[in-house]
């Protein structure tokens, strides 16, 4: 059976007052009879704001700088990519940390460190000799990022089926030393990443005239607001303002920092954009392609992957995962399907199946390994005005989720001067004693208080936000 879905034609918002704005009754009044009437507009959309999921997953923090600044710290353990230099010499070169950052010659592999040496087909534990060497393993007076590992298992690289040029994987695991030898030569350091984001400000603005503020309507309206009665310009304030709201956390999920080839940058406004939630897990997290909604074992497989992923971070083991409704469904049927009296319809959960019990098809949650999570509904992507039109237009483009920490992060805050928890995800704005641009509204006009001779009235709104998302390795974005 195919579902169609409505076609009927909405109203939105427009900036103009149009003759199809309004119910016309020009023949209507003129028959003897009187139609009959009803008063109250019609909540045919239910809620229709989205704002909440900031709210629900992190915190809001006022800051008096012009961009926020914050670290993350680096692995603890020595782990390096890298290739065999020369097989019969022993040498290999360091290139890539674990995470396949560029190291150069700045490693933390020193003489006297026992490491494992892993390629596609082999895993030797070797003895670090010499750093900073050549090709043949002659020591040099300058920084070369090559270290001489000779194998336990035989007198060099070559004589344990090593190539030239084979990329391996070098991990620390401890060090040796003969009796009566002189104690460490050189120290590391612990390593930090540095990041930035800044705020952005975003404007709305309401206006209407004297003459059409203290005209009634015959339509009882009501919003998101709390406004109700039958002055309509209640309702357009009100949908403007629940708009706007809508508008700071749209603009923190989806923004993005304007690249250096963007004719943004550099005009007259001097824009530059700001980091959103998606850019950031597009560049520095986790994401995922899977959950078809077809194959419930592909689904699973993705889950496994998944963890694997996470165990390589943070192992972060409580996750909240906020998804579209596709991808709900799917993940309903995927748990319906490890039930053993799933396929044959009889029960999901654990329950007794009465027959005059409301049978529950759906999981709000499930532990898989060591990783609990927990599924929720986001209208964001779901609804047709806002991500869940660009899903449907945009398959290949499309956003089914985002999986999210639980928990708080300890990271070192430079304004501050100290370390400061707080959740992996939150809301920094602009405030200081004597302004704050949290969320900032004023009147001006004739209408109502006086603050100047314009007949009308113009409510303005504004804020000055950014998102920071701390531990962007422990998200995972679902495409």
């Amino acid at each position: 059976m195919a579902v169609t879905g409505a076609d009927q034609p909405r109203a939105g918002a427009v900036q103009q007052v149009l003759a199809d704005n309004y119910l016309d009754f020009s023949g209507g009044w003129a028959q003897q009879y009187l139609p009959d009437l009803m008063e109250k507009e019609a909540e045919v959309f239910g809620k229709r704001t989205i704002s909440g999921f900031l709210s629900q997953v992190g915190a809001e923090e006022a800051m008096a700088a012009d961009q926020v600044v914050w670290s993350e710290q680096g692995r603890l353990h020595l782990s390096y990519k890298g290739k065999v230099d020369t097989a019969t010499a022993s040498t290999i070169e360091i290139e890539d940390d674990i995470d396949g950052k560029d190291v150069g010659t700045d490693h933390g592999v020193r003489v006297g460190d026992t490491i494992i040496v892993a390629s596609a087909t082999l895993t030797k534990k070797c003895y670090v000799s010499a750093i900073d060497v050549n090709s043949a393993g002659a020591q040099q007076t300058t920084r070369t990022g090559i270290i001489t590992a000779i194998p336990y298992g035989g007198a060099h690289l070559s004589n344990l089926s090593f190539g030239d040029d084979n990329p391996v994987t070098i991990m620390v695991y401890g060090s040796e030393y003969s009796k009566g030898t002189e104690g460490r030569a050189g120290a590391n350091k612990p390593s930090f990443t540095r990041f930035t984001n800044k705020p952005i400000i975003l404007k709305d603005k309401y206006e209407i005239s004297g003459s059409d503020a203290s005209q009634i309507g015959w339509v009882e309206v009501s919003g998101e607001e709390g406004q109700n009665g039958y002055l309509w310009y209640l309702k357009a304030s009100g949908d403007t303002k629940s708009r706007f709201s809508d508008y700071c956390e749209m603009s923190l999920v989806e923004a993005e920092k304007a690249a250096d080839a963007s004719t943004i940058l550099g005009g007259a406004n001097d824009l530059v954009g700001t980091e959103g939630l998606f850019a950031a897990l597009e560049a520095r997290g986790n994401t995922s392609t899977g959950i078809s909604g077809v194959n419930a074992a592909t689904d699973l497989a993705e889950f496994d992957a998944l963890l694997a992923e996470f165990d390589k971070q943070g192992a972060i083991e409580e996750n909240m995962m906020f998804i579209n409704r596709a991808t709900a469904l799917a993940m309903d049927d995927m748990l319906a399907s490890m039930n053993s009296y799933g396929a044959g319809g009889t029960s999901y959960g654990v329950f007794d199946n009465d027959e005059d019990m409301a049978l529950n098809l759906g999981f709000s949650g499930f532990r898989r390994g060591s990783y609990d999570f927990y599924k929720s509904d986001w209208k964001y992507l779901n609804d047709l005005a806002t991500r869940g039109g660009i899903n449907a237009r945009n398959v290949a483009g499309a956003i089914r989720g985002v999986v999210v920490p639980a928990g708080v992060s300890s990271v070192y805050d430079e304004n501050l001067g100290k370390n400061l928890k707080r959740p992996f995800l939150h809301v920094r704005y602009r405030a200081s004693q004597t302004e704050s641009r949290k969320m900032k509204t004023w009147t001006t006009g004739s209408v109502g208080a006086v603050t100047s001779d314009l007949d009308a009235m113009e409510m303005h709104f504004l804020s000055e936000r950014c998102l920071v998302v701390q531990g962007a390795n422990n998200f995972c974005l679902l495409n």
